[in-house]
């Protein structure tokens, strides 16, 4: 019996999208955070354009209070695979008054990010910064574009967004302006899991359950680090966790799990109530949070 392929529509759509970005500009450039979404862009990457390799570099904004397991994942993929880094530091722009440290109970470096994007992208000249974003994941995201147009002050207008009719992506800007690309729009955090199952993708480990050092504050599951403010009466416990998404430590919390292989966290997330974002802190700061860190140049 002849058994055919069924073909990953998904996958196919997203190698379209990233050969369309090198196609249609100039110098483009992967924001790469050392998370899931972003590991899954550069396996894509590599699928699109093999056996040439990557023709871009990746772009990590550091904020100083990442996981060590993601910047020690990140360092071997890069290692690995051949590729171009670099690295902008949140610390720099703190240590020239360009962003301010923030202070207290919810202090994050988060929002420090967009300032040094910002800054990357005009160093070094780029015109297309390909990003890991998903319509699923919260509700400002699910309003952009695949090809989303940003001023030259790096700002979002959700109202000023150009038709994508039939799959049809326009490249064009003006001089000054910037565009983010999201071949992962369609996807969903199942789509995600489901894909690097598949294709067998190494992730970090802190995506597994595992044994940590963490408070509970406000609901939430906060890891016990020097990056993350903690008051003398908040108790610490030991406990097995693991992490939905990966962020800035000061603002992504964990969730109680003892899913240690993909096939367990995949029936985990299937079976869960909770949105991705629910575990991120700094969604919780106001209503639309999201939305107006990306209309300031968020990523």
């Amino acid at each position: 019996m002849n058994m055919l392929l069924e073909p990953n529509l998904l996958e196919s759509e997203a190698i379209y999208i990233i050969r369309e970005v090198v196609g249609q500009f100039e110098k483009p450039v992967l924001l790469f955070s050392g998370g899931k979404d972003s590991i899954t862009l550069v396996h894509l990457a590599h699928k699109a354009f093999y056996p040439a390799p990557i023709p871009f570099p990746l772009l990590h904004i550091d904020t100083g209070h990442n996981f060590p397991e993601t910047i020690s994942f990140r360092d071997e993929l890069v290692e690995k695979l051949g590729l171009k880094l670099i690295v902008a530091h949140v610390q720099d722009d703190i240590d020239a008054g360009i962003s301010k440290e923030e202070s207290g109970r919810y202090a994050s470096r988060n929002l420090l990010q967009t300032a040094t994007l910002l800054n990357a992208i005009e160093e070094h000249g780029f015109d297309v910064c390909i990003g890991g974003a998903r319509r699923d994941e919260e509700k400002a995201r699910a309003k952009e574009r695949v090809f989303s147009v940003r001023n030259e002050f790096g700002e979002w207008d959700e109202k000023n967004q150009r038709p994508e009719v039939f799959e049809l992506l326009n490249g064009t800007i003006d001089h000054g302006q910037n565009v983010r690309a999201f071949p992962l729009s369609n996807w969903t955090e199942l789509d995600v899991w489901n894909y690097i199952r598949s294709e067998k993708i190494e992730i970090p480990s802190i995506y597994f359950a595992h044994e940590r050092e963490v408070f509970i504050r406000d609901s939430m599951i906060w890891s016990v680090s020097p990056h993350v403010y903690k008051d003398e009466d908040e108790v610490t416990q030991k406990s097995w966790v693991r992490f939905r998404t990966v962020g800035d430590m000061s603002c992504t919390a964990a969730v109680f799990s003892h899913a240690t292989e993909i096939d367990a966290v995949i029936e985990e997330i299937t079976d869960s109530t909770i949105s991705e974002r629910g575990a991120r802190i700094d969604d919780k700061r106001s209503e639309g949070a999201m939305e107006k860190r990306k209309q300031q140049g968020y990523f």
